[in-house]
């Protein structure tokens, strides 16, 4: 459903069936997922039933891991050399490819 979502088509034509019209159980799938979509917590990606053991979730549904994302790390690092106030206001950190940025410096003019 998050495919038809994203590329707004019936369920139905996902799977290679219809017309791309939408039937009453395309829209009735869409309007679940959705209703389904707004019980997730934006902050952890779990849902509230998850947890509750008498929704059929448990209270060990998931375990707290730590990841490093080296690109997060990168973006950090270079985030603190944003000056303060005016100068930094607007500025933002971006990850580039290494290949890109290479062909990027070679079309600056030489100083």
């Amino acid at each position: 459903m998050d495919l038809c979502r994203q590329y707004q088509i019936p369920h139905s034509q996902l799977r290679g069936h219809g017309d791309g019209t939408w039937t009453d159980l395309d829209r009735r799938k869409a309007l679940a997922h959705e209703a389904y979509l707004k019980q997730i917590c934006p902050s952890c990606g779990t849902r509230a039933d998850e947890w509750d053991e008498q929704a059929g979730g448990a209270e060990d549904a998931y375990t707290a891991i730590t990841h490093r994302c080296i690109g997060c790390q990168l973006i950090a690092d270079k985030q603190k050399t944003v000056p303060e106030g005016a100068d930094g206001n607007g500025v933002k950190v971006l990850l580039i490819p290494t290949s890109v940025h290479a062909a990027l410096e070679l079309t600056r003019p030489a100083h």
